[in-house]
């Protein structure tokens, strides 16, 4: 099939699949960026060359694979995200080519349908002009840069809003676990170190709610083999993990308060427990990528299960033949934000 064709139709059926299917540390440096240091003499692999991270946060990002900027998105855009995250659950805007998740257990709840409490996540917001805007903020774009260089698409759009699982009664599921991935698992884009997540906590998150755990250093390794977890009453949708993963001690859960911001790697092996509050844990966050990156073809790779589980998603709801590539999906989902966009 012609590219610019399936990409067309891809868009055309895509905005009408709106609607929902049925030991805590700090770990960040708390230097102020410094435009002095010389860090020419220095290899960096992961970070790139800019007066905007001090020696010792490229350092940090460089060992660990993550690194959190303190206040870096304002209250006053937190509350606008979080206005629009609401009209979304109430359908009071419908952005084309939204992805409105619900958590497994909480299917069958006692929730208003329309009620935010029914929503466990919204993907692919890049029509929402609105909470697009997160993606395009200046202050969180001048970091993305020191990953990505000053060419920047914004690829992957998400906004969390992990429900209250206490891991107690017949009805919980702990279905609000995330299992450790990586999610490079999901792209079909190069190259590697030229991808960051930037992950923005709306109100404070620590281990108690469900925040990130890290496990510093593995981006340094390869993609791992990813599955669904074999957890007892069920897995969301798409909830991939590393199959017998074992080195759970290594793990670093990130206190966050709102605002902060974390920048991680797409192979950093990450997750997040159950939200053990009564209340909804609510994040925005967008994978970023220069430009000038490129697509590859995942068959034959462990990459190829997530091509065939996507196709067959969109092909059932939408009835387009299996043509449609992993690369077409990503390729319509891919928005500029700075600079010259070449071929993705």
């Amino acid at each position: 099939m012609d590219q610019s064709h399936a990409v067309t139709r891809l868009r055309t059926v895509l905005a009408h699949l709106g609607g929902p299917p049925a030991k805590a540390v700090v770990a960040h440096p708390t230097s102020e960026p410094s435009s002095s240091v010389n860090v020419h003499a220095q290899q960096f692999q992961y970070t790139l060359d800019n007066n905007v991270l001090s020696l010792e946060q490229r350092k940090f990002y460089e060992e660990n694979g993550f690194l959190v900027i303190k206040n870096l998105v304002s209250d006053a855009d937190i509350q606008r995200f979080q206005n629009e995250f609401e009209k979304i659950c109430r359908q009071e805007v419908k952005p084309p080519g939204l992805n409105i998740m619900r958590d497994v257990a909480i299917l069958n709840s006692e929730y208003n349908p329309r009620n935010e409490n029914m929503v466990y996540k919204i993907q692919h917001f890049q029509e929402d002009k609105e909470l697009f805007r997160y993606c395009t903020l200046p202050e969180l774009l001048k970091y993305v840069e020191c990953f990505t260089g000053p060419n920047i698409l914004a690829m992957h759009t998400m906004m969390i809003n992990k429900p209250p699982d206490s891991g107690k009664g017949k009805n919980c599921k702990k279905s609000s676990r995330h299992p450790l991935h990586q999610d490079l698992h999901y792209f079909p884009f190069r190259p590697i170190d030229r991808i960051v997540c930037a992950w923005t906590a709306m109100e404070h998150i620590d281990r108690n709610n469900g925040g990130l755990c890290m496990i510093p250093g593995t981006h340094k390794g390869l993609l791992q083999p990813h599955d669904y977890p074999q957890w007892e009453g069920g897995v969301n949708i798409m909830f991939h993990g590393i199959q017998n993963f074992k080195d759970y001690d290594a793990r670093v859960h990130i206190e966050m308060d709102k605002g902060d911001t974390v920048f991680f790697h797409p192979l950093l092996i990450h997750g997040s427990g159950r939200n053990k509050t009564k209340g909804f844990r609510k994040a925005i966050s967008c994978h970023f990528t220069t430009a000038d990156a490129y697509y590859i073809d995942v068959k034959g790779t462990t990459q190829e299960k997530v091509e065939k589980e996507l196709k067959r998603i969109i092909i059932e709801g939408s009835g387009l033949d299996d043509s449609i590539t992993l690369r077409d999906m990503w390729k319509f989902r891919a928005r500029l934000v700075k600079g010259e966009r070449a071929d993705l």
